[in-house]
């Protein structure tokens, strides 16, 4: 990774999925107590105290902060940097013992996804990157597909809209689909080009997918919202239609290909 105006950033990046790392060696996947929030999304101690950690590890004087753990100050709204987290995305996977899971992080200037770095407790991958500086796949540099077309791709499907029949219309395409949980890993493993796509045709909340938009932009791949428009982050409504990204060649077919299905929904800024 060279020289990058986000480096002291991506210092603190790193520094907090270290410490992220420290609290998941608490909690073994699969053998932790669950309970649920409202709508039935499932929150552990771990979400919580990776929380902790995220905040006292980013947080400065004059920065915002949102994340799924932590009640949303609207005060954020008038920050320029603001640090857009998911302590632990793909809990349910989580607590199955499936290794498909991670945290989060991502960092915005004036609404932008500039930087990101995720983290994969159980397969022990790190990714990390900025717009001016490239990703990094455990300290070794990554970009995204360079593969001109649809056939024979793999593209990452949510496990979730699989499991409510959201992709039979893709089972019989000339591409491969592999479905896992955690939107942030999907979006980490495309940004590492080890997959050549990831879509969902519903919506997500920011904190889903900032880090994993930064990543796969700062990776030479392309990412917008089911309405064709460029992610814009730390909106008052933090939920986002549904998102897709791949490697850059790949736009207009991977656009062409979902256009069919999309459904989209208002969502206020």
């Amino acid at each position: 990774m060279g020289a990058s105006s986000y480096a002291e950033i991506l210092q603190r990046i790193e520094a907090a999925l270290d410490a992220a790392r420290s609290v998941f060696a608490r909690f073994p996947p699969g053998a932790i107590e669950t309970e649920y929030k409202i709508g039935h999304d499932p929150v552990t101690e771990a979400d919580r105290a990776v929380d902790t950690v995220l905040r006292e590890s980013l947080l400065r004087e004059g920065e915002g902060w949102l994340s799924e753990e932590t009640a949303d100050n609207p005060s954020r709204l008038d920050k320029e940097r603001v640090w857009i987290v998911d302590p632990l995305d793909g809990t349910r996977e989580f607590v199955m013992g499936l290794p498909e899971f991670a945290v989060s992080i991502g960092y915005v200037e004036n609404g932008v996804p500039v930087a990101g770095g995720i983290f994969n407790p159980a397969t022990q991958e790190t990714f990390l990157g900025a717009l001016d500086a490239g990703v990094l796949c455990n300290g070794q540099p990554a970009r995204a597909s360079q593969r001109t077309t649809l056939d024979g791709a793999l593209i990452l499907a949510s496990r979730s809209e699989v499991k409510r029949g959201e992709w039979k219309a893709f089972e019989n395409s000339s591409f491969r689909i592999q479905a896992m949980g955690s939107v942030a890993y999907k979006l980490a493993l495309v940004a590492a080009g080890r997959a050549d796509a990831t879509f969902t045709l519903t919506p997500k909340n920011e904190w889903d997918v900032v880090a994993g938009v930064a990543l796969v932009k700062s990776a030479g791949g392309f990412a917008a919202t089911l309405e064709k428009t460029d992610l814009v982050a730390n909106r008052r409504n933090p939920l986002l239609p549904g998102l897709l990204a791949s490697g850059l060649c790949l736009k207009d077919q991977l656009l062409a290909l979902v256009e069919p299905h999309i459904r989209v929904t208002e969502t206020a800024r």
